[in-house]
């Protein structure tokens, strides 16, 4: 195990309004930013300290590089971390490999979040959950074919993920609280607002909307061809994202 000098953040304070903006990403344990489209630890902290509890058991279906793994073992939750990308799951394994005050139950576990069968009803205390915003970041490319980001058709991505979003109502205790980090996209110029196609499937599955954050999205990859593209199309670029709070 490796001892970090920097466990905790420093100067830090929750939020209490729907506009978040992190300008610098926070680099304590052993969060970075490599994994491409990750959260940041200062959304995944405001969360589990807001809707969860100590020892409480929390799920991460998509857990892609392990920032929720790591917060939830310096901030003593138990959680259940899945992926269908078995880089997603050795990258997580080694972010966990730190000494910490703690030692929560974390098992990290290759799996289609659409099946969550190892889980029994009402089971989970509070879930986290980053998906692909359909093909924008393509995570496995076609070596798996299952993966929701290679899915280039709105709709189509919407069906498939809403078969996620009956097992995560299914596995949430009553009362409890499932985050969703999701954004939007473009399609020949205009503007599809996915995360209200993926927060309209929540409402239908019996999931009601307690927040609706917006959040800042800061160092985008590729922005200063993108700036050039967006003057000479006559298009603004989207610079931010949808975090939904639902209850069961």
């Amino acid at each position: 195990m490796k001892k970090i000098k920097l466990l905790n953040p420093e100067n830090f304070e929750q939020e209490c309004t729907t506009v978040w903006s992190f300008a610098r990403r926070g680099n304590w344990a052993t969060h970075n930013s490599k994994y491409r489209g990750n959260w940041a630890p200062e959304v995944v902290r405001n969360l589990i300290l807001r809707y969860s509890k100590e020892n409480d058991y929390l799920l991460d279906p998509m857990i892609g590089g392990g920032t929720t793994a790591i917060e939830c073992k310096l901030l003593n939750r138990n959680l259940l971390a899945l992926d269908i990308n078995p880089n997603a799951i050795e990258l997580t394994n080694t972010a966990l490999n730190f000494e910490s005050e703690f030692n929560p139950k974390i098992r990290v576990q290759l799996n289609d979040a659409r099946d969550l069968s190892m889980l029994k009803d009402q089971s989970i205390d509070f879930i986290l959950n980053h998906p692909p915003y359909a093909d924008i970041v393509k995570y496995s490319e076609k070596q798996i074919k299952e993966d929701l980001s290679n899915i280039h058709d709105l709709e189509k991505f919407c069906d498939e993920y809403e078969k996620v979003i009956k097992e995560l109502y299914r596995v949430l205790k009553p009362n409890q609280y499932c985050a969703i980090l999701i954004g939007d996209t473009r399609r020949n110029k205009m503007y599809q607002p996915l995360a209200f196609m993926v927060m309209q499937r929540f409402l239908q599955n019996g999931f009601t909307l307690k927040e609706d954050i917006i959040k800042h999205q800061h160092n985008c990859k590729a922005t200063g061809f993108w700036v050039n593209k967006s003057k000479e199309a006559n298009f603004l670029l989207i610079m931010h994202e949808h975090l939904f709070i639902f209850k069961k």
